[in-house]
């Protein structure tokens, strides 16, 4: 697992458990998100995250596009 401070630039499906936002990441596990915006147009689609780790498992995300 990356250390706090690591930057993230990953791949996988985006989903949304309750009310949080999760990166179902395409190499296993999830990361949880904090987002600037709610990209409800790409839930449950593949996404490219860019961000970086404030938390275990917590990025901080600059920016969800489609992969």
């Amino acid at each position: 697992m990356p250390v706090i401070g690591t930057r993230i630039d990953e791949t996988g499906t985006l989903i949304r458990d309750g009310g949080a936002f999760y990166l179902r990441r395409d190499i296993g596990g999830r990361y949880e998100l904090e987002l600037h915006r709610t990209p409800v147009d790409l839930l449950e689609k593949r996404v490219r995250l860019v961000g970086t780790l404030v938390g275990t498992a917590l990025v901080n995300a600059e920016g969800v596009a489609p992969a």
